[in-house]
């Protein structure tokens, strides 16, 4: 077998993969839709996979593979679009489309082209609305149906495809046997083997009570030594004298023995802890796979699609002995061949175009893969002519995403950002390279699959550029651990941009917030424990310990305990039971086996900002204004109105009382939940949850219902002032009759002046 055979043969077979992964998908997916034809979920994932295995196909050379999956993707867009109600027929065609694209990717159970030209035609016929329903009958549907049922499971289950091939296939270049291993046994290697690394280091504290024994038996020896020295003077027995003779010897003896097996533990120790660190590095490495693993047939996939559309393109590739996780490399195939295509249909001009701009007539691709701060970092570029931002404003305007004036104004970097929502696109016509509007879309929700970020940059008639940071593993992750309310977190390493000790004067306010210098900036001051959900720390230390994070543009110092120090953490997904939890993104274990927990850096971010547009941001208390600020009585305003909130509010801090702010009723009962209150100001209609509902919720939660509270509302009538007293308010405003003192002398009465 030759190389270019071994791989073609290498391609179909991971065509073979994903096509029944996406077959799965699409009959799931079909058979809700048969259900119900306009459910929007099962009609975009349906959507996708049809045109994942059209790429595909396309890629590995499979022509009747994009033809099938090509008609189903039209038939899914017209019924996403609104354009066709997905009938029984449809559903029917669609699951004869499904089994043909199994077929195909089983070579000895290929269709023959007339299937192919028969389902194409049968859907042709399908799409057209001006087809009368008589000639879409079943006929051509059950010829199809005829072939596919046995075919598709006695010969799939049969053939275990010509084994001497396979064997040959799974070898390096140096003749070693290649076995192929499931995920899942990897996973649970590379956890056993960290397992292994933990217990190996609990050994220590027996080392170091081993030692402390040691240490007792050499005092005992020597108080020995002295009771015998003071016992010369007085005339003891000779059995006395043997008794302590013997009690020397031994103590002397099993100190001895004590001092070998203290060296064989510890050697012990030693052995085992090295071998369960080179177990875990080899179950690791299992794991990682050169970059080159993911762009076999890229290079041909892009010359080939630059050929059909008479462009001449080539791909340059750096860094493809650059080592990732297989895991990653499986998701980053996806993203990547959409932005290679991308690059060839979007941004490469036409020979005749480059020649008149001063071009060579060959278009260069050039994706570049590299380490950096623990990330795989990607970036790939074209010298074709960058992106007409004009023709994004106009598309924008077309599409009623946002008015002509507000368009005129966007920048180029909001420009850019709009080609990355599903189904914007620049070309006015659909055709099975581009037009859906698909691509920068899937590639931005599989990046973020990763935790990772895709930037798009540009310049008018140079090119483009994507700019793409993913982890290099999701097993592994290099985190600076802290501690917050005496519990350990990990910041991931590649988002931290520094530690500091912060010294109180370094803290300012800034527009009511508190700031710190860095860098020539600004950088705001957030507390851990309040993102944390954890009890405020009592830093009783000189300085405030902060860890700088940074997420794209978005930077913030987040002041925790005590620094604990780097590690590298096997990452443990948290139980799915749980759900997304918030600011954290999975778990590990430390070397003496106790948990911490990894912080999701972008989720965390996002905390921040809601806080803050909340103005539930509490301050960090520094050393002299700590007494003062604790004893400062908290309100909080619950209101959607933005006028009545910031009126509410401004009154208050005037008068000297610490106040957030929360904008409907769910919102506040979050806060309520998780802070501390003297005093809660309510309104009655507010979306999500009204005034009388977070009212009423209050009064039956056990830690809550003490909690002043008073209603502000528009409502003068009696009916609802006895509404709201009823739900148990302690008072009742009315909007109308509203003016500052009014406030701020119901307040006072309910719950006195600002300082405790």
């Amino acid at each position: 077998m030759t190389p270019e055979q071994m791989r073609d043969a290498s391609l179909l077979e991971l065509f073979s993969l994903e096509a029944e992964a996406q077959t799965q998908v699409l009959s799931a997916g079909l058979l809700a839709l048969e259900r119900n034809p306009t459910q929007a979920d099962q009609l975009e994932s349906c959507m996708r996979a049809a045109h994942s295995l059209k790429g595909a196909a396309r890629i590995v050379g499979i022509d009747s593979g994009v033809s099938v999956a090509h008609v189903m993707e039209d038939c899914l867009v017209s019924a996403q679009e609104g354009r066709l109600l997905l009938r029984p027929e449809h559903i029917d065609a669609l699951l004869q489309g499904t089994d043909l694209l199994m077929r195909i990717a089983t070579p000895a159970n290929a269709p023959q082209p007339t299937d192919i030209e028969a389902y194409v035609a049968l859907m042709g016929r399908l799409l057209d609305p001006s087809a009368p329903a008589a000639v879409v009958a079943t006929p051509p549907i059950a010829e199809l149906q005829i072939e596919p049922a046995p075919t598709a499971t006695a010969p799939i289950m049969d053939e275990p495809a010509e084994p001497t091939p396979r064997k040959n296939k799974r070898t390096t270049e140096g003749g070693e046997r290649v076995l192929r291993v499931t995920a899942e046994r990897l996973n649970s290697l590379l956890d056993l083997s960290s397992k292994s690394l933990v217990e190996t280091q609990r050994l220590k504290p027996h080392l170091a009570t081993m030692q402390r024994l040691k240490r007792m038996q050499n005092n005992g020896l020597r108080a020995l030594e002295n009771l015998n020295v003071h016992l010369k003077d007085h005339a003891l027995s000779l059995e006395a004298l043997e008794s302590l003779e013997d009690a020397r010897r031994l103590l002397a003896e099993s100190q001895q023995l004590l001092s070998e097996k203290n060296a064989e533990l510890d050697e012990f120790a030693w052995q085992a802890s090295q071998r369960a660190q080179v177990l875990y590095d080899t179950a690791l490495a299992c794991r990682m796979r050169p970059f080159a693993d993911v762009l076999s047939g890229q290079a041909r996939m892009v010359r080939d699609l630059g050929r059909s559309l008479g462009k001449q393109v080539r791909l340059e590739i750096e860094g493809e002995k650059t080592q990732v996780d297989r895991d990653v490399l499986e998701k980053l195939e996806a993203p990547l061949t959409h932005l290679l295509r991308n690059a060839v249909d979007h941004g490469i001009e036409s020979p005749e175009q480059r020649l008149l701009k001063g071009k060579p007539e060959e278009g260069l691709i050039r994706l570049r893969a590299s380490h950096q701060a623990g990330l795989l970092v990607l970036e790939l570029s074209d010298d074709g002519g960058g992106v007409d931002l004009e023709k994004v404003r106009r598309s924008i305007v077309e599409r009623q995403l946002s008015p002509a004036e507000t368009a005129a104004q966007l920048s180029e970097e909001e420009l850019l950002t709009f080609l990355f929502l599903p189904g914007f696109s620049l070309r006015d016509k659909v055709t099975e390279v581009s037009g859906r509007g698909v691509g920068l879309d899937a590639v931005q929700h599989m990046v973020r699959q990763l935790r990772g970020a895709v930037v798009l940059e540009q310049t008018a008639g140079e090119g483009s550029r994507f700019h793409l940071e993913v982890p290099l593993t999701l097993s592994v992750v290099r985190s600076l651990v802290v501690e917050v309310g005496e519990e350990a977190y990990a910041f991931p390493l590649a988002h931290i941009e520094r530690m500091c000790d912060l010294a109180p004067e370094d803290i300012v306010q800034v527009e009511g917030r508190q700031h710190f210098w860095h860098e020539g900036q600004h950088v705001g001051l957030v507390a851990a424990s309040q993102l944390l959900n954890r009890p405020a720390s009592q830093n009783d230390g000189a300085t405030l310990k902060v860890v700088v994070i940074r997420e794209r543009e978005a930077i913030y110092g987040v002041a925790v305990e005590r620094f604990v120090g780097e590690r590298t953490l096997v990452v443990l997904p948290l139980d799915e039971r749980l759900g997304k939890v918030q600011d954290i993104s999975a778990g590990a274990l430390l070397d003496d086996g106790s948990v911490v927990l990894i912080v999701d850096v972008e989720d965390m971010l996002r905390s921040v900002d809601k806080l803050l547009n909340t103005g539930r941001l509490e301050r960090i208390a520094r050393h002299g204004n700590q007494t003062a600020e604790a004893a400062r009585k908290r309100v909080l305003v619950v209101d959607d109105s933005l006028t009545v909130r910031e009126l509410q509010r401004k009154l208050l801090l005037n008068r000297g009382y610490d106040v957030a702010v929360a904008v409907d009723g769910m919102d506040g009962w979050n806060a309520l939940r998780s802070e501390n209150f003297d005093l809660l100001i309510t309104d009655i209609d507010m979306p999500r949850m009204d005034g009388i509902e977070l009212v009423t919720l209050l009064r039956r939660d056990n830690r809550l219902q003490s909690l002043p509270v008073m209603v502000v509302s528009y409502k003068d009538r009696e009916e609802d002032r006895r509404r709201g007293l009823d739900a148990g308010a302690d008072y009742y405003l009315a909007k109308a009759s509203f003016h500052d003192d009014a406030l701020l002398d119901a307040v006072v009465e309910l719950i006195g002046g600002a300082r405790a």
